[in-house]
């Protein structure tokens, strides 16, 4: 019978990838990301020995919560404003904090928008609604008059 001594195992590696892997996986530019990189939303990058970049899942998760984000209408100067705040109170209830007041404040402005389309919406469906009634009434205006009096 052999005996079965439990086999070391190795810590969990981290995934790398390089920009287009990234890329691939989040669905930006590579410049997009150097950019993001560059204006401080994606710290700590690491490079490999010839200099090309290299990103964990730490990288791929935070541009994902970027594009959240972004997709709920913050701009990139408020989400480098909860990223700062994360990164000086090292506390991820301080950074929610904010986040919940800037999602108040785009749900007002969204709510805002609202109103003003529908009102849009009513005011043009009425202005076609005209336009029917003329044309049903046969009222194509002047240029069917010159013709009528060739």
């Amino acid at each position: 019978m052999a005996s079965s001594a439990p086999t070391p195992t190795a810590p969990p590696t981290e995934a790398e990838y390089a920009i287009g892997e990234l890329c691939a996986l989040c669905g930006l530019s590579p410049r997009t990301i150097r950019y993001y990189e560059e204006v401080g939303l994606l710290p700590g990058v690491r490079r490999r020995a010839g200099g090309r970049r290299v990103y964990g899942d730490d990288a791929l998760e935070r541009l994902r919560f970027i594009g959240r984000l972004k997709t709920l209408g913050l701009s990139l100067g408020e989400i480098r404003e909860l990223n700062d705040l994360y990164a000086l109170a090292g506390s991820t209830h301080d950074m929610l904090g904010r986040l919940h007041g800037l999602l108040g404040e785009h749900l007002r402005e969204l709510e805002g928008r609202i109103e003003s389309l529908v009102a849009l919406r009513d005011e043009m469906q009425g202005y076609r609604d005209h336009v029917a009634r003329r044309l049903d009434e046969g009222g194509a205006g002047p240029k069917q008059d010159e013709k009528e009096n060739r």
